[in-house]
């Protein structure tokens, strides 16, 4: 056991040491301190601050460029999709991705930077995958299901998520993820190769 600690400390000041060497040329390691769940999203709200969600209800928060990382959450549920439109002011989605029935999907809101998070109503049983908002007010969500026959979900607010409305939707191909340009241009991709793209806001 003494010998297993010692080669795993070696380890760690290894990467952490080149980390620290190779800080101003490439990517360096920064977690999975404080915690080691899997991570499926990040949103950069500026140069100092960024948010990160993931798997067990995992939200992660530096303000500091990444230097140090502080673990929150409110949800037990699998986070997958995160979008900030400012420091303050963001929304974090996901929900089980497990057998049916499926647990409602999770849609979370903060305007306070994350130190608070507040439920809201999704209207849908099937997860959420990935969400954007363009401003504070207007937002798209998706998600679905993969399961044989699948099922897609596309939900749009443009009251800061007081109200989430479907969408309809020409395929019913598990979506993944979704980008905006402004309140009414977005794309979101899926399975089998699926783009949908709207000029009308979606409707």
């Amino acid at each position: 056991m003494g010998a297993l600690f010692r080669v795993f400390v070696s380890f760690g000041m290894v990467v952490f040491g080149a980390s620290a060497s190779f800080a101003q040329s490439g990517w360096f390691w920064q977690n999975p301190l404080p915690q080691g769940n899997h991570l499926g999203a990040v949103a950069v709200s500026d140069s100092q601050t960024a948010t990160a969600v993931g798997d067990h209800g995992t939200i992660l928060r530096t303000s500091d460029g990444g230097a140090t990382w502080t673990l929150m959450g409110v949800t037990s549920e699998d986070l997958r999709g995160v979008s900030f439109v400012d420091a303050n002011t963001g929304t974090a989605v996901g929900g089980s991705r497990t057998q049916p029935p499926f647990t409602p999907a999770v849609i979370l809101r903060t305007t306070d930077g994350g130190a608070t998070w507040t439920p809201q109503q999704s209207g849908t049983s099937f997860p959420l995958n990935a969400v954007f908002f363009v401003d504070a007010n207007t937002g798209t969500a998706v998600g679905g299901t993969a399961e044989i026959g699948g099922r897609q979900v596309i939900l749009r607010t443009t009251d800061a998520g007081a109200h989430w409305r479907p969408q309809f939707s020409p395929t019913n191909n598990f979506l993944r993820g979704v980008s905006c340009v402004d309140a009414n241009t977005c794309t979101a991709v899926g399975n089998f190769g699926t783009i949908l793209r709207t000029n009308t806001g979606g409707g």
